[in-house]
């Protein structure tokens, strides 16, 4: 393998909006996110849920005619 190649890595903290920090390692110098799994909305189970329902009856009403 070639010699001084490869990027020199740093051990970082990566740091999402929310306050969360997680140690690990990158090449960049420092790292922040603005979403991680402590905060988005699929994980934390505070997604909005859209009425589907409502949708698939607006869809049938509007095509039942051309049935």
């Amino acid at each position: 393998m070639k010699t001084d190649i490869h990027p020199e890595t740093h051990k970082i903290t990566a740091r999402c909006v929310c306050g969360h920090a997680i140690q690990t390692r990158s090449t960049m110098p420092e790292l922040s996110a603005e979403i991680c799994a402590n905060c988005h909305p699929f994980f934390t189970g505070q997604q909005k849920f859209v009425d589907a329902a409502g949708r698939i009856e607006k869809f049938e009403r509007r095509f039942k005619n051309k049935k």
